[in-house]
């Protein structure tokens, strides 16, 4: 609170030093000459200009090419100025004078204007009539001249200054009293919604940040309608005292216009705006509709032919996608300076900026539309995309996230999911399994027999591989000194294919040096005098847990 009193107070002194320049350089102005409005500007091209008393318009006059409407009718102010000025009496006597050029109008035998023909063919009146006018609004202007800058007058000004200001300060506890009711309100809201909403989307949105965000949006329209009441405020007080009433009024039309203006706008707009509200209120029906229609189907209330499960959330966002864009067609004619040009030019350059950067983009969502519904990869699935595997952990438009079997996050783009080769482990081709494979060299002087039955036993002591259909051996090269042997066998374990591989190479290896045969792979450079195999097997301990016993002992 201590924080928004003094910002307060801050704009408040640099509003009452903008206000003083302004008030300054208008006064200055109004001592020169007639304070020109875009209104003032037209007419003094046409030699038509208003005179002017206390902000009040009498009548215009008209110019000429010779003395300009605008001298002129400063000529008239000026003259009625001093006339009032002379005399303090409330009574004030216009007498009418013909002369050659006109009727001349006198204010207690004091010249103050003359009435031309011109000034009668410009209001479309007779010579005499316009002259009455003339000299009728000469009298109250002068009349009420006198009576604004009486003492009686300066005081009941200066209590309805005090008044004024009495009701600002009010105005003021009113806003800070509503600034606290706010805060507390948001806090109240922010413990009694948003927690729930912070807990369902683990922590991704923050409570406090909304709260933040929404307790400075409803302070800035405080300070909004702070400075409005602070606008009008100094506006009525001026108005209190004749000298300044002008410049108030000045306030006054520079401000109230433009918010008539977007008074006038918003009343003229809401047929548009119930219009706008009925086509958000039937895309989200409808969106609801549809949501409670894909939840029927995930539950299996609905068979919808060949239509899987997994299928239903992107389904879902994508109808719910077009629902809206629809919505957002048929709201278009109805948003506001929707048939300006600068609004169409807008909408060009973003479709423009869309077309030529988001190839990359599109090409990955359309890709990831493929992967969804083409039924080669689901969650679950382990697969391998070029040097990579793993398990599909999800699905998005615009990636494939992949845990690796080192427990990684891989996230592949959708359009190289599309353009690579994916290999599969987990989907079922027919019953027997994938065939899992691996080679190893063995010389020309073993027993090919042997060695295809060695294999074939290493195959049969590996847990994950299966017995039927059975394993069997290929011979897959004649290399310069060695046959390569390529065992195979059946799995339906895909999901742990590096851990099976893993145990058929330790059986593999056991295998053959259980029968003193030495594996070749992968190269080879002369026959040793002995086997390259274990002569003894390990008694279960390592170097280093020997060396930690004898520390100990």
């Amino acid at each position: 609170m201590i924080q928004l009193i003094q910002t307060l107070g801050t704009l408040a002194r640099i509003w009452f030093a903008l206000v003083w320049i302004m008030f300054s350089t208008a006064m200055a102005l109004a001592q020169d000459a007639p304070i020109e409005t875009p209104e003032t500007s037209e007419q003094s091209e046409n030699f038509k200009a208003p005179v002017i008393i206390d902000g009040e318009s009498l009548f215009f006059l008209r110019g000429s090419s010779a003395l300009p409407a605008p001298e002129r009718a400063e000529t008239v102010q000026n003259n009625i100025i001093q006339v009032a000025l002379s005399s303090e009496n409330p009574e004030v006597t216009v007498t009418y004078e013909d002369t050659e050029l006109g009727t001349r109008i006198l204010v207690d035998g004091v010249p103050v204007s003359t009435v031309t023909v011109a000034d009668a063919e410009m209001d479309q009146m007779e010579l005499d009539v316009i002259t009455y006018l003339h000299g009728s609004a000469i009298h109250d202007a002068i009349v009420a001249y006198r009576a604004n800058r009486t003492e009686q007058a300066r005081v009941s000004g200066a209590l309805e200054a005090l008044g004024w200001t009495l009701g600002f300060a009010v105005f003021i506890a009113f806003i800070l009293w509503l600034h606290r009711r706010i805060r507390r309100r948001t806090l109240k809201f922010v413990s009694r919604h948003l927690k729930d909403v912070e807990t369902a989307t683990a922590k991704s949105v923050q409570a406090e940040a909304i709260a933040a965000l929404v307790s400075y949006g409803l302070n800035f329209i405080l300070l909004v309608v702070f400075f409005l009441g602070f606008y009008y405020y100094l506006s009525f007080v001026l108005l209190a005292f004749a000298e300044t009433r002008y410049f108030a009024q000045l306030l006054l039309t520079y401000l109230t216009e433009p918010v008539l203006l977007i008074f006038k706008g918003v009343v003229s707009y809401i047929p548009n705006l119930i219009m706008l509200a009925l086509i958000a209120w039937l895309a989200m029906y409808i969106i609801k509709g549809m949501r409670v229609f894909f939840d029927a189907v995930e539950a299996g209330t609905f068979e919808l032919g060949d239509f899987e499960s997994h299928w239903v959330n992107p389904t879902f966002n994508i109808a719910r996608v077009l629902i809206i864009l629809i919505a957002l067609v048929f709201a278009v004619p109805y948003i506001p300076g929707s048939d300006s040009a600068a609004f169409q030019g807008l909408t060009i350059l973003v479709g423009a900026m869309l077309s030529l950067g988001a190839n990359s983009v599109v090409s990955n969502m359309l890709a990831g539309l493929f992967v969804i519904y083409r039924r080669s990869t689901s969650i679950g699935d382990r697969i391998q995309i070029g040097d990579h595997i793993g398990d599909v952990v999800r699905i998005k438009l615009m990636e494939t996230h992949l845990k690796s079997i080192k427990n990684e996050l891989i996230s592949i783009p959708n359009a190289q999911l599309m353009n690579s080769d994916v290999i599969n482990f987990s989907k079922k081709t027919d019953g027997s399994g994938l065939l899992l494979h691996t080679t190893v060299g063995i010389g020309y002087e073993e027993p090919t027999e042997k060695v295809e039955a060695m294999l074939i036993e290493a195959a049969r002591r590996t847990k994950a591989i299966k017995a039927k259909p059975e394993p069997f051996v290929l011979w897959t090269a004649l290399a310069d000194y060695a046959i390569n042997y390529q065992i195979n066998g059946y799995t339906t374990r895909g999901s742990i294919i590096p851990k099976i591989r893993s145990d058929l190479h330790r059986n593999i290896v056991a295998v053959f040096n259980e029968n003193n045969v030495q594996i070749m792979t992968p190269s080879y450079i002369a026959d040793p005098p002995e086997p390259k195999i274990p002569s003894e097997g390990w008694d279960g301990h390592l170097a280093h847990e020997a060396h930690e016993g004898t520390d100990k002992s």
